[in-house]
């Protein structure tokens, strides 16, 4: 795992007592070209606010701490990676 890497999953499990107390959780995928790839699980992943859970607070604390982030993407089950 990079410094990058290690740098991300730290912000995540900050986030992560949040989501979890709205019955949801969110998994870290991979880090390339700076897109941090992440996956929203339990009641995030049907939830109608996701983008903006995932925009507007998970992407926004991500790159605020972590320059080399210039993008949050959440993936699902169908994408190839």
């Amino acid at each position: 795992m990079s410094e990058i890497d290690k740098r991300i999953v730290e912000v995540l499990d900050k986030i992560r007592p949040f989501l979890i107390s709205d019955g949801g959780d969110i998994e870290y995928v991979k880090f390339e070209d700076g897109i941090a790839y992440v996956k929203l699980l339990g009641q995030c992943a049907g939830c109608t606010l996701i983008d903006t859970t995932l925009k507007d607070g998970i992407e926004v604390a991500i790159v605020n701490e972590i320059p080399e982030v210039v993008e949050v993407v959440n993936i699902n089950d169908d994408m190839d990676l």
